[in-house]
């Protein structure tokens, strides 16, 4: 079992930045994967992107180059810097993990980016 908890979202106007937090109730580097994903009004939930074990990271081609996830795993957590942020990119941003073969997910956070 792994609960993860989102925090950090907000409203930002355009061109501004936040930084998400997803804190696991275990540690980190025992999941298969964890990862960021969100999901728009009326859109499918996407891939935001991931860093592996080995520190290469795989970004969604609409944040790429915007957007940094980094790992802290003496506090469970990952972390979404989003900079640069377009009214496009309001959305709720889901952390999502895989452990033992099961799939899990926080409740999100919501990030609005005004025009």
């Amino acid at each position: 079992q792994v609960q993860l908890v989102e925090s950090g979202g907000g409203l930002v106007p355009a061109g501004g930045s936040l930084n998400l937090s997803c804190e696991a109730s275990r540690s980190i580097s025992s999941l298969t994967k964890i990862d960021w994903y969100r999901e728009a009004p009326d859109q499918k939930r996407e891939f935001v992107g991931r860093i592996n074990d080995d520190g290469t990271e795989i970004y969604g081609s609409l944040v790429k180059g915007r957007f940094t996830i980094s790992k802290d795993n003496a506090k469970n957590t990952m972390y979404l810097q989003m900079n640069s942020l377009k009214p496009e990119d309001t959305a709720t941003y889901y952390c999502h993990a895989v452990f033992q073969y099961l799939t899990y997910w926080g409740q999100g956070t919501q990030v609005t980016v005004s025009s």
